[in-house]
């Protein structure tokens, strides 16, 4: 793409600082001031958007009670208009989401107000769901699942509910558009872009791509920027948030962190860092922690680029400055993914409490008794999903009740309101024939059926999209309108990489082991990718990593899941050996994702620190090693 001219100081010839300001809906508008006026940037860039944000939205839209917009995106803007104006930084976020032009007029509105000279504009092409909806019912075929293409995976029970286009209607089709209508806007000189559903790291893509003036077959530089866009995106994560170490520090240090900067070279290597004089951390531990989330394994998609990250590097290379390096790009895959979300159905929860002797028995008993009453008034089948799940464990000699109480949740879903009431009237028949000590967590308002909506993630081929950008004119109207086009060209999708360490080490040659648990001497991150749940798990030494890589094997992770482990799931298994990482991807764990899922860590945030807790043998000189390295920096506090 060419460049419509060069209005920056500097612009191409030093790498371009990109400060992120929100990585989900609830990241206040106070952000992106602070991004603004704590230190110097360039572009400030946001990702407001979760997987449910649309969906949710386009309920309470369709009703006349939202504009469509993310609120905290409008007060971000609103905080900073005065700012961006004075110090001219540019402005792209994802906002904007079922509603950018609306945002964007609003935005634009306050500009004209305030009397400054700066140009909006929005992305367009993203929001496919009367297409998807007329596609369904006219053929009643699906988009191609995500994970279609796998013939190890067996798709979810239900996955594919949506052909019911009656009983289950679609809400919201959005498919995750590249930076290329935002360079092209930025071409156009825009200051201010309000993107719906780009990709998350797109943002960032787009602001390095039109700073460095960039081809779109400049594979290697965009790789790196998607990486760079993929660590700062998620609000404070690569500063500390969320990182599984952060018990090795202060505590004061993580409270009110700030959010991460990417500064992009020319040649697409980047250094994350943060501003000056704020707490939180950036170092390699951190990084490669944010690194390792929601990773698919070591090939990252996005629609201008797929990035090869097998042999990153991840250096420290100064306080609170971490480069990366040595990322291969290539042509981007055909298609693109299409985020479908529909009525689910209806769900409902009870949580009962016991409270410590003969806990097991006390569940076994509640769980016959509500069986037994279903069975009678003929609902036992009539449930999607009924689910009995055990949370915690009575202490051994407690030295309070609350130590030795435990709860049960009883987590239901049908395709009729009546079938959950019907629960609920079971339960209260036979509450007053309870176990010991039973009793009850106060808000029953669960227990009543709220509807759901499941996601169904498609694909969509590239080039039947009509991605482009709109400048506004200072009355809000649309001045001028540009088409993205499409990539020059694609890289079909290869099988993901899935295999043992090529050399391991007879473990029992690294000496004598003890039993301590996992997350001594690893440390580790987890997220969800719809369905399913990815961890990675790296050591800090480099004499460790053989260690970890003959141990983590993909059956090592299945035994570490325990009870967990279910029959038709599937582990992927691959290493960064540069990071000294192990990487799984487990498919089906989190069902039809985030929205529905029938576990409490629905986003799979939790699941690295779960295993962390396993109890394992570790050759006695890591451990040393591990305490060593520990002790100092306690010492330094």
């Amino acid at each position: 793409m060419g460049d419509a001219g060069d209005q920056w100081h500097g612009r191409g010839s030093r790498p371009v600082r990109i400060a992120n300001c929100s990585g989900a809906r609830g990241d206040p508008g106070y952000q992106m001031r602070r991004q603004a006026t704590q230190g110097p940037i360039d572009f400030i860039t946001g990702d407001y958007l979760a997987e449910m944000n649309l969906a949710e939205n386009a309920e309470k839209m369709a009703v006349g009670q939202h504009d469509g917009w993310e609120p905290t995106a409008w007060d971000g803007i609103a905080e900073t208009l005065d700012v961006l104006n004075e110090k001219r930084i540019k402005v792209i976020i994802n906002g904007g989401a079922l509603n950018p032009a609306g945002l964007a007029r609003k935005t634009q509105a306050l500009v004209a107000e305030r009397g400054y000279d700066l140009k909006v504009a929005y992305v367009y092409g993203d929001n496919l769901v009367e297409e998807v909806k007329a596609e369904l019912e006219k053929t009643g075929k699906l988009p191609q699942h995500l994970d279609g293409e796998n013939d190890h995976i067996s798709l979810m029970e239900n996955a594919t509910a949506l052909v019911d286009t009656k009983g289950k209607p679609i809400v919201s089709a959005n498919v995750y558009l590249g930076a290329r209508g935002i360079v092209k806007g930025l071409e156009l000189g825009a200051d201010i872009i309000i993107c719906g559903r780009v990709a998350d790291a797109s943002p960032v893509i787009g602001a390095a791509w039109w700073w460095h003036n960039w081809t779109d077959e400049d594979y290697n530089q965009l790789a790196g920027t998607l990486i760079a866009g993929h660590l700062i995106e998620c609000s404070a994560y690569v500063c500390g948030s969320n990182f599984a170490g952060f018990d090795e520090y202060d505590l004061e240090n993580f409270v009110d962190l700030p959010f991460g900067i990417a500064e992009v070279a020319a040649d697409g290597t980047s250094v994350i860092t943060k501003h000056e004089n704020t707490k939180g951390l950036v170092n390699v531990d951190n990084v490669t922690c944010q690194f390792l989330y929601e990773l698919q394994g070591s090939i990252y998609l996005n629609s201008d680029v797929t990035a090869d990250t097998k042999e990153l590097k991840i250096e420290q290379v100064g306080k609170n400055r971490v480069k990366l390096s040595n990322i291969r790009g290539y042509p981007p895959p055909p298609t693109t993914k299409l985020a479908i979300f529909y009525h689910g159905g209806y769900e409902s929860q009870i949580l009962f409490n016991a409270t410590g002797y003969a806990t097991k028995s006390k569940y076994a008993l509640l769980q016959k008794q509500l069986r037994f009453g279903l069975q009678q008034k003929g609902l036992s089948d009539k449930f999607q999903l009924l689910d009995f799940q055990e949370l915690g464990t009575p202490a051994p000699n407690p030295r309070s009740q609350f130590e030795s109480t435990t709860y049960l949740r009883c987590f239901a879903q049908a395709d009729s309101e009546s079938t959950l009431y019907g629960l609920l009237k079971t339960f209260s028949e036979f509450g007053m024939q309870h176990y010991s000590g039973f009793h009850l967590s106060l808000d029953m308002r669960t227990a009543l059926p709220r509807s759901y909506l499941a996601f169904y993630p498609g694909l969509k081929p590239q080039d039947e999209l009509s991605e482009g950008v709109a400048i506004l004119a200072v009355d809000g109207t649309v001045a001028k309108k540009a088409e993205a086009g499409h990539p020059p060209k694609y890289q079909k999708l290869a099988p993901r990489e899935n295999y043992e360490t090529a050399n391991p080490v007879d473990i029992s040659s690294l000496g004598p082991t003890t039993k301590v648990r996992l997350g001594d001497v690893v440390l580790a991150r987890s997220g969800d990718k719809g369905a399913n749940i990815n961890i990675g798990l790296f050591v800090r030494k480099a004499e460790h990593y053989p260690w970890l890589q003959s141990f983590l094997t993909r059956a090592k992770m299945q035994d570490l899941m325990g009870d967990d482990w279910r029959a038709d799931f599937f582990i992927e298994r691959c290493e960064f050996p540069n990071l000294l990482a192990v990487h799984f991807v487990i498919y089906g764990p989190l069902g039809r994702g985030v929205s529905s899922c029938r576990l409490l860590d629905a986003l799979g945030k939790g699941f690295a620190d779960y295993i962390r807790d396993k109890v394992v043998d570790v050759p006695e000189s890591i451990v040393r090693d591990m305490s060593a390295i520990k002790e100092s920096r306690r010492a330094n506090l």
